[in-house]
């Protein structure tokens, strides 16, 4: 039997926060900060459909975390529906950023690498912020203002990692 995979429409990249200390590394010696939410996410009551793709966690509603040293933490495969913005999750990609409201060099990098390369992958998406969808401080900017900016790191919105 062969399996078969229908692709996504992809329309919106949408930042999120983890609403955690800013600048502080989100994990320990045996979990990285994509296993802490995962397990955050599966209090929640989060699962995933197919947790095989993705070293083996069970519940993250994102496709991606950046942790405050930059790492690219892997989530939710592309091809699944994340849980991350209700009522929008069928259509888009999220990434977390570890922290609230400022962020490290190190992540305001990655965070413009990984949104250019999905940019390039999905043309037609939109650049979004939680906050653009809830009343929620979720990612702690104003994310068209970092997209007009041409992916600078936003004044005010830069740390120094812990």
């Amino acid at each position: 039997m062969r399996a078969i995979f229908m692709s996504r429409l992809i329309n919106l990249l949408i930042v999120h926060c983890a609403a955690t200390a800013n600048g502080k590394a989100l994990g320990n010696a045996k979990e990285n900060a994509a296993q802490v939410i995962d397990r955050w996410h599966k209090e929640r009551g989060f699962h995933r459909a197919s947790p095989g793709n993705s070293n083996g966690l069970t519940s993250i509603g994102y496709h991606c975390g950046i942790d405050t040293d930059g790492t690219l933490l892997t989530g939710r495969d592309e091809s699944e529906v994340g849980a991350h913005v209700a009522g929008h999750n069928a259509t888009s990609i999220g990434v977390c950023m570890v922290g609230t409201d400022s962020f490290t060099p190190a992540q305001w990098a990655t965070l413009k690498s990984t949104i250019l390369r999905l940019r390039d992958k999905y043309r037609n998406a939109e650049i979004c912020g939680h906050n653009q969808f809830s009343n929620k401080i979720c990612p702690g900017f104003h994310v068209p203002d970092w997209v007009d900016g041409e992916f600078a790191p936003l004044p005010g919105h830069i740390v120094d990692p812990l």
